[in-house]
């Protein structure tokens, strides 16, 4: 337990002093360093996000998962991947800023294409309209990614495809959240999708942040791209 509780504290001052960086090239190297530890160390933190947006997808997508092409944007290491494949999609395209992270995208074997992008930067690597579905796990949160790119998710999806995204909720997340919800909101008023589903879930991942203990909460957006 000690060592466990030491390992713990460990990560989170290192996650911390990521939040910290300031500069995109910062970002992209710390991602580039803990490529190689991510996957244990989430799994310590009790990481659900991947695993809520894949059963979030499946519980409305009804056409056929082997054929459906999925784009996994920020995918890191392939976690949402994983969990979807177990759902029973089948054809996965990844995005992600940095290249050690695709390394290891790469490695899972479970991208039949992986681009690397830096997220907020212009359009995404990827042709408009394509995708019967997209998801962004991890990657909406401040000091990340710029709320905007959820307009980049929308034209990436097909006619009726799903838009699938997470934020945190908590307090260094708060101000960012409602600027997301802003702008979901206002691409529905838009005619561009409709909201099919919002799921607020407690025990998203344990805290890291030095002003709060236990487990902060999180959030699962579901939308529906429409007939243009």
């Amino acid at each position: 337990m000690a060592d466990t509780t030491k390992t713990l504290e460990n990560m989170k001052a290192n996650i911390l002093s990521a939040h910290k960086s300031t500069t995109l090239a910062e970002k992209v190297d710390f991602y580039n360093s803990w490529a190689e530890n991510y996957d244990q160390d989430v799994a310590l933190l009790e990481y659900r996000a991947p695993s809520l947006a894949a059963n979030c997808v499946s519980s409305h997508f009804s056409g056929d998962r082997g054929a459906a092409v999925v784009l996994d944007v920020a995918c890191g290491t392939g976690l949402v991947a994983k969990q979807m494949k177990k759902l029973g999609f089948g054809h996965f395209v990844g995005i992600d800023g940095s290249e050690a992270m695709l390394d290891s995208a790469r490695e899972s074997g479970l991208y039949q294409d992986l681009k690397q992008c830096m997220l907020g930067e212009g359009a995404l690597h990827v042709q408009c309209g394509s995708f019967d579905v997209v998801v962004i796990v991890g990657a909406l949160s401040i000091g990340h990614v710029p709320v905007g790119v959820v307009r980049e998710l929308c034209k990436c999806t097909k006619p009726g495809g799903y838009v699938c995204m997470t934020t945190r909720i908590n307090q260094d997340n708060a101000e960012y959240k409602e600027a997301l919800e802003r702008e979901l909101k206002q691409m529905e008023a838009d005619g561009l999708w409709t909201c099919v589903e919002v799921s607020e879930v407690e025990d998203w991942v344990r805290a890291v942040s030095e002003h709060e203990d236990g487990y902060i909460h999180g959030v699962v957006y579901l939308y529906k791209r429409l007939q243009l």
